[in-house]
């Protein structure tokens, strides 16, 4: 399927080929058109923080089912994304017929204050219950948060196993590891924040830790999982903190240089969420992506391009990990839900910011 740039929408409306209209919704960012397989008679509208490259294959597979459908994707960064859509929501303006978001807080939030559209179905009723909240977020995906590390500089026995270990390692061979360890900016990057929130939650030693032995190293910050992978593949980085594993795994098999480890103290999984707004335009596109992202062949989709890991907690053989991530003990499914929107409160969020900033600028460059 060829994907074809699309420009900013900048008129209140445009004309489909059906001649329908289609309203200029609230969105900028890195946009790709799906073409319809057959002549269109409808266009989704998604807009997700989800790179393109990796829900491309969910979509065109969705598309040989609805083969009159284009799909028209804008891949945001994860704050941005939440930003628009609250404002789009505020000003009850469209702003996609589904959003996609790795920072499930943000949909949390957006679902609590009104910006949501319930809605179940066959397929939103078969999913563990830690993936979903009031038939209004539902998440899609199982995505361990990993530890990556580059094996031309890095020796696998000399890997840290845990949380612990990392702090340690990375505070024994400072010099080794000055600016070779990337990971995220806080303050552009909402699952970067979200994973950080959660690891203080669950360990606050360790993670002070840690956090120091990084500020000690001039951790290189970034907003997104993929500018520190490709600076793994590159050996400019030789560790990569908190990486979301589709993003990872995707990126060991282009480079076998690259390996994975899943902490043996705690390993945050996440299940990449979506939420239909409630002042979308085609409501019933919105659904039926949801149904297919929900259904066997949506997660046999995922599963096969490594958008989600399997569902039991099985890594696939070639990663470091425990036999199973959920009958080991050291999976902590990110429930949604909630106790995310702690993850949101403003002062809360402004004073966890400050405190990591704190820790880590005072001998990291800004990026």
């Amino acid at each position: 399927m060829t994907r074809y740039p699309l420009l900013k929408i900048l008129s209140l409306t445009l004309c489909l080929a059906t001649g329908s209209p289609l309203v200029a919704y609230a969105s900028e960012g890195t946009a790709s058109l799906f073409p319809a397989q057959q002549t269109e008679t409808e266009r989704l509208h998604i807009n997700g923080a989800m790179d393109t490259a990796a829900i491309a294959p969910l979509i065109e597979d969705f598309q040989k089912r609805r083969p009159g459908i284009a799909v028209a994707y804008q891949d945001f960064i994860t704050n941005d994304l939440y930003e628009k859509a609250d404002t789009a929501c505020a000003g009850k303006v469209p702003f996609a017929d589904i959003i996609l978001s790795s920072s499930v807080d943000h949909l949390v939030k957006l679902a609590n204050d009104g910006c949501a559209r319930s809605y179940s179905s066959q397929y939103t009723t078969d999913i563990p219950e830690w993936t979903q909240w009031r038939n209004e977020v539902y998440g899609f995906t199982f995505e361990p948060a990993l530890l990556v590390y580059n094996s031309d500089y890095v020796a696998p026995d000399e890997m840290a196993a845990t949380h612990g270990e990392l702090a340690d390692l990375l505070r024994r061979k400072n010099d080794y590891y000055f600016r070779r360890v990337g990971t995220y900016d806080l303050r552009t990057s909402g699952i970067g924040y979200l994973l950080a929130f959660l690891d203080a939650q669950q360990a606050s030693a360790t993670y002070g830790r840690l956090l120091e032995s990084m500020s000690r190293t001039e951790s290189v910050l970034y907003c997104c999982n993929n500018d520190v992978l490709s600076r793994l593949e590159s050996g400019e980085l030789y560790i990569g903190y908190n990486i979301l594993g589709s993003y990872a795994y995707a990126a060991q098999k282009r480079n076998p240089k690259l390996r994975i480890v899943m902490m043996r103290d705690y390993t945050h999984i996440l299940s990449r969420g979506a939420l239909l707004p409630r002042f979308a335009q085609n409501n019933h596109l919105g659904e039926s992506f949801l149904d297919y992202l929900l259904s066997p062949q949506g997660k046999t989709i995922a599963l096969e391009h490594g958008v989600s890991f399997p569902w039991d907690g099985v890594p696939p053989p070639d990663i470091d990990a425990p036999a199973s991530l959920l009958t080991s003990g050291t999976g902590r499914p990110i429930r949604i839900g909630p106790s995310l929107l702690a993850a949101q409160d403003q002062m809360r969020r402004q004073r966890f910011i400050s405190d990591w900033r704190d820790a880590m600028l005072p001998s990291s460059p800004e990026h």
